[in-house]
């Protein structure tokens, strides 16, 4: 349990500098503490270091896709929430069951509401999550 001093961790991973600065800036004004990474391998090294209360990751990154790092993810730490965002939610048929996160968000005008509210409902529950079936069943890798 995290102490009322300490704001909840986020470790957000993006290739993109412009996606890692607006939500960086967006979650630190909810008063997260946020961590970033440029790729999923970074992202990885960074969560193997440390404690996160939620993980946000894109989806196509170099080095490491969003499902891979969400694999690690699992490997070590199987109860950390995983928020993914991806501009491909439809057209690849994204979901929670299929990539092993807890919220799949498309990037598009509502991301940031969905963004903070997804992220605060996470860190609020219980930790009881399920393996994926992405472990079952993983998405072909993305492609950056």
């Amino acid at each position: 349990m995290k102490s009322p001093s300490m704001p909840p961790s986020v470790l957000l991973v993006d290739d993109s500098k412009d996606g890692l600065l607006v939500r960086r800036a967006l979650l630190e004004e909810q008063g997260f503490d946020v961590h970033i990474a440029v790729n999923g391998e970074e992202g990885l090294k960074l969560f193997q270091r440390r404690s996160f209360d939620v993980v946000v990751t894109d989806y196509r990154m170099p080095v490491m896709c969003g499902l891979e790092l969400i694999r690690g993810i699992r490997a070590l730490k199987p109860l950390t929430p995983v928020v993914l965002l991806s501009g491909a939610v439809e057209p690849l048929g994204l979901n929670q069951e299929n990539t092993g996160a807890d919220v799949v968000i498309a990037k598009n005008s509502s991301e940031a509401a969905r963004l903070i509210r997804s992220v605060k409902r996470l860190i609020n529950r219980p930790p009881t999550r399920k393996p994926a079936a992405s472990q079952r069943r993983p998405l072909a890798r993305a492609q950056a």
